[in-house]
């Protein structure tokens, strides 16, 4: 594709979408925002979407009361994904190129969604994980939130030869939280934890002026694979390994939690004042889903991925297809189902068009989503979306890993690894390599990657920080437990 037509279907496409956004019914009306996110769900693992035997009514019912993004894709992994949510840009253009090593933390260059929503008349809390720098200066407390009700690292007790750690020691059960910058000891399951926080959060500030932006990322149900044994009995019964037991556990466990700040939003009456929106982090994890020949018997049972190919961790379209439902009672329609593809770089520019804010310039290559959420049958121009894992060792020249573990998709191909080319509209479980047959599409595809790749690398700002000699999170940890102690963290009164 050649230069000047690449610059008139960007102008076209920003001209476009600038005309949309103004006709949108929904622009501009600042309701409340709740975005929940789970860790390693995937798209696969909820009984909507075809799941043989997982239990997630509320999530089912949420399915079916939304209007659903069905191909809406993120990154093959957590780091990635969440910066791109908070920047509205490619995760790699956020210096974010890993989920460990230094190469997890976000630029503190980067104007976030919180700090865009807070500028516009936004409270703004987050509950669970965050995991884009465990160094003060990248801590959600710096980046526009004014409630941070968090763990460390990409787990719940993850530590590594870096910045990267929660605090020392920590569990599932009964986990230390970071709040507001001080430690304090929990009681109870983390997920259920986390949702009591978010929504005593909420009810305290209900009732003020500002609207509400209320993000809530679980870091279950990633690894390791624990549950309440109440989550996860039904499985261990089916004859289920423990980790597989965990694994699903967790998923049931986040639905009964999803059921209750709905029932709890309902009850408060902010369900036609607020915006609902659950999805995952990336692709649905393969050690949790379990593989063929456990003890549950056949991978149709221990591995199901909605037919899709790729899991976590992949460029196909198994790795970072997610559920995206959203829900405004009185505004969205529900059951109505969407089939334009869009990605979580869309996320910033939709949320900050309902709020009414202004998006930091040159920074945000995602598109607003209202005027599909309005109507889907709205013309919309196509585009490409680059997936790349990333993952290359540190230190390494990133061009080693130009072609490899990467794809590019539009509405209707995906090219992968610079060998494969599907049809994604006859073909979206990617069972026949059509590269030979389409010599147009693959060289359109390459040029614009090439492109895109020469104005990414200098934008990927942590690939020579040198790993921290410290812990952040256990320095701060030891030093307060010397101080003061670790209290006990109040559960609020729902």
């Amino acid at each position: 594709m050649k230069l000047t037509t690449l610059l008139a279907l960007t102008l076209f496409g920003f001209l476009f979408e600038a005309s949309l956004e103004a006709q949108s019914q929904l622009a501009n009306t600042k309701p409340n925002i709740l975005l929940m996110m789970t860790d390693d769900q995937g798209y696969s693992v909820l009984g909507k979407h075809g799941h043989p035997f997982i239990q997630t009514p509320n999530l089912d019912n949420l399915y079916e009361t939304s209007t659903r993004f069905e191909r809406f894709l993120v990154s093959p992994t957590c780091s990635p994904t969440r910066s791109a949510i908070m920047t509205g840009r490619h995760p790699m253009r956020n210096g974010v190129t890993h989920t460990i090593l230094e190469r997890e933390r976000m630029t503190v260059n980067a104007t976030t969604l919180p700090q865009v929503l807070r500028n516009a008349g936004y409270t703004t809390g987050i509950f669970g994980k965050w995991h884009l720098g465990d160094e003060d200066a990248y801590q959600p407390h710096n980046r526009g939130f004014d409630k941070a009700f968090i763990h460390g690292a990409g787990g719940i007790g993850q530590k590594y030869d870096c910045s990267c750690a929660d605090a020392p020691d920590n569990s599932y059960f009964n986990p230390i939280v970071k709040h507001d910058g001080k430690f304090v000891q929990t009681e109870g399951f983390c997920t259920d934890v986390f949702f009591t926080a978010a929504q005593g959060w909420i009810k305290d500030v209900k009732e003020n002026d500002k609207p509400f932006f209320a993000y809530i990322t679980t870091n279950a149900p990633h690894g390791p694979f624990l549950a309440p044994e109440k989550n996860k009995k039904r499985f261990l019964d089916m004859g289920m390994e423990e980790k597989h037991a965990g694994f699903y556990g967790m998923v049931e466990n986040i639905d009964e939690n999803v059921g209750q700040i709905l029932g709890n939003l309902k009850k408060w009456g902010l369900m036609e004042n607020t915006v609902v929106i659950f999805m995952s982090d990336n692709g649905t994890t393969g050690n949790g889903a379990g593989r063929a020949g456990s003890k549950l018997g056949t991978s149709e049972y221990t591995c199901y991925n909605a037919g899709m190919k790729g899991m976590k961790g992949s460029p196909d379209e198994g790795g970072v297809r997610v559920p995206f439902f959203v829900r405004w009672d009185g505004h969205t329609k529900p059951g109505k189902s969407i089939d334009r593809i869009a990605a979580h770089i869309d996320i910033m520019p939709t949320l900050s068009n309902l709020a009414g804010a202004e998006l930091p310039a040159n920074q945000v290559e995602g598109r607003s989503l209202l005027p599909l959420i309005e109507n889907q049958k709205a013309k919309w121009a196509d585009r490409y979306l680059v997936t790349h894992v990333c993952r290359w060792k540190t230190g390494e020249d990133p061009n080693l890993s130009q072609w490899k573990r990467f794809a590019i998709r539009n509405q209707k191909y995906r090219f992968v690894e610079n060998k494969a080319l599907y049809d994604m509209e006859a073909d979206p479980d990617q069972t026949t390599n059509i590269i030979e047959d389409h010599p147009r599409v693959v060289k359109e595809m390459r040029d614009y990657y090439e492109g895109w790749w020469q104005k990414t690398l200098p934008l990927m700002v942590n690939e020579d920080a040198e790993m921290s000699p410290t812990r952040p999170f256990h320095v701060q940890f030891y030093k307060q437990k010397e101080a003061s102690g670790i209290p006990k963290w109040t559960a609020p009164e729902l």
